[in-house]
């Protein structure tokens, strides 16, 4: 019974190599011919760089990116120009965000009702008081909506 086993173990091993799939077309390996290497050819304009001076690759990386995100600067038409000088955009600060921040800033004080709006908790509304003349008018009633048979 062993042998039997053993015998059509051999046979299934070697069914496998019945076809002509040992017999492909394979390269030649004497065929392969080296290539030449590769050549640089001399560039004569560039130029040796000077010592101590800055990499003019790394002066342009922020332009850079800022191309790269926002596509670069886009021509402004007729209208948002005369808009922008109407506003005054030549006489911008462009350090004002810098100097908002100081504790020197001279801010105007909006009065007690803006501190109070500022300062009062997030409602709903419904327990809202006006004053006018210095009578408070109470929250006018809401009408409940009725049910639709």
């Amino acid at each position: 019974m062993r042998n039997v086993v053993v015998l059509a173990a051999g046979l299934a091993l070697l069914s496998g190599c019945a076809g002509k799939s040992l017999d492909r077309a394979r390269p030649d390996e004497f065929a392969v011919a080296r290539q030449a290497p590769l050549v640089i050819p001399p560039d004569y304009a560039l130029v040796p760089p000077q010592p101590g001076a800055a990499r003019p690759q790394d002066a342009q990386g922020q332009t850079q990116t800022l191309d790269a995100l926002f596509g670069g600067r886009a021509p402004r038409s007729a209208a948002e120009t005369a808009t922008l000088s109407e506003a005054g955009v030549d006489a911008a600060d462009p350090g004002i965000r810098s100097s908002v921040g100081d504790p020197g800033t001279n801010v105007v004080d909006k009065g007690a009702a803006t501190r109070a709006i500022v300062a009062a908790p997030a409602s709903d509304g419904q327990d809202a008081r006006a004053t006018a003349g210095g009578t408070t008018a109470a929250p006018a009633p809401t009408a409940s909506p009725t049910p639709r048979p």
